[in-house]
């Protein structure tokens, strides 16, 4: 049992030993800064996980480079648009809600309710339709109709 809890206890570890003794920075504060920075970038190899979390070499490169702008000076806005400017939006973990990624962060609701009512609009036509009475046929008509299936009968 207590090797089933030590193996549970490292794995949930892992995601600790990717930053290295050392990327570390001697500094507390700048090294707090910079591991929030590192859980707001994805890891360009490993997908939707942090470069904090990531032992890929890319995701090393990028907590190096995040701590390397912190050292010159850089305030942690000036460091995210750093290496988005570098590397894509799609570095980033929550995407920002302007420009092409609005679209995309409204498409989805959007045409959900699209579609309800989409949905919702046919079912009120088809009840409607099973709904509606047969129109009664005026005398003549019934006449005429008469006439017909006589003919037909003869």
């Amino acid at each position: 049992m207590r090797l089933i809890l030590a193996a549970l206890m490292l794995v949930l570890a892992l995601p600790a030993f990717a930053v290295q003794p050392d990327e570390m920075l001697s500094d507390p504060a700048l090294e707090s800064r910079a591991r929030e920075l590192s859980k707001e970038l994805r890891c360009l190899v490993c997908r939707n996980e942090s470069i904090d979390e990531s032992n890929a070499g890319l995701a090393r490169d990028l907590r190096l480079l995040v701590r390397e702008r912190l050292v010159e000076g850089d305030s942690d806005a000036e460091v995210i648009d750093f290496v988005v400017d570098r590397y894509g939006e799609y570095v980033l973990l929550k995407p920002t809600l302007t420009g092409a990624n609005l679209i995309l962060w409204v498409a989805g609701p959007v045409l959900l309710l699209a579609g309800i009512g989409i949905g919702i609009g046919y079912q009120r036509r088809n009840r409607l339709s099973r709904e509606a009475p047969a129109e009664r046929l005026s005398e003549d008509e019934a006449a005429r109709l008469k006439a017909i299936l006589d003919d037909g009968s003869a």
